[in-house]
């Protein structure tokens, strides 16, 4: 059982056992429970939407160390897998790597992006050479829900032509506003006609893994974060925001060195944004 399970258990057990007693039972404590009542829902709705803010903060406050399988640990901080064995620490910390976007085979893309795509290659190259120490880059795909993603563009036509419409209609339209949401349109009718001829959009989660080594757990962390900070910098050829994973995120990615997760866990755990 993970942290996140561990924590989702106790708040909505909190809440079922709470909401099943009578108020009056409380006397002048209904108040206070009502109170912990919200405050244990607020914490289910942070838990779901910004987690990777909190977790760091509850191991960091409470000083909580995860086991997530034998030999190895996540630290208070919430910022790296730890290993220890023969007394060598070995910490191992993820950034995110969303380089490019899923785009269609035969959907024409923005010249500036073609440039990209084309100079990626030597960029590549440099980084690898540059770094000075081994790191990992991972991308997990999986094939999109085709009938979903075909009634969110569906949906999304609507919208445009809704908007196209009102702006049309105006006493006063504004001509590159129109032009805008045509070519908008003429990109999701595009998508549509891909769907159709049997192409399948994908997802994808990317991000870069490295290990720093240490005879001490600081020493190790110390090592870790200098790894990645100079990964982040070198990864900025690429125009890119890169972060560093922490929180609950953390033992996904490392589980992900072992098993294959189907695409409803990776669309629970991340964002999976086009």
């Amino acid at each position: 059982m993970d942290e996140r399970t561990m924590i989702y258990l106790g708040t909505t057990s909190l809440i079922a056992i709470l909401l099943l007693l009578s108020p009056a039972q409380f006397g002048g404590l209904a108040a206070v429970v009502a109170l912990l009542v919200i405050l244990a829902i607020m914490v289910i709705l942070v838990l779901n939407y910004a987690d990777f803010v909190l977790f760091p903060v509850f191991t960091q406050i409470l000083g909580i160390k995860t086991v997530p399988v034998k030999n190895y640990y996540i630290p208070k901080t919430s910022n790296s897998i730890v290993k220890y064995i023969n007394g060598i620490y070995y910490a191992t910390g993820y950034l995110t790597a969303n380089i490019y976007k899923y785009v269609f085979t035969a959907e024409n893309v923005d010249e500036n992006e073609e440039i990209k795509m084309s100079e990626g290659p030597e960029k590549w190259e440099r980084i690898v050479m540059n770094a000075g120490f081994p790191f990992r880059y991972n991308v997990l795909s999986s094939a999109e829900d085709v009938q979903r993603y075909r009634e969110e563009l569906e949906g999304r036509r609507g919208t445009l032509e809704f908007q196209l419409s009102k702006e049309m209609s105006s006493s006063a339209p504004n001509e590159l506003t129109i032009q805008d949401l045509q070519r908008k349109m003429n990109v999701v009718d595009a998508r549509i006609d891909r769907l159709s001829g049997g192409e399948r959009p994908i997802d994808s989660v990317m991000y870069i893994e490295t290990t720093a080594v240490g005879v001490s757990e600081k020493e190790a962390a110390d090592a870790l974060t200098n790894q990645l900070n100079h990964l982040q910098t070198l990864f900025s050829s690429f125009d890119l925001s890169i972060t560093r994973v922490v929180g609950r995120e953390l033992y996904h990615l490392f589980t992900y060195n072992y098993t294959v997760p189907d695409r409803d866990l990776l669309g629970e755990t991340f964002s999976l944004e086009r």
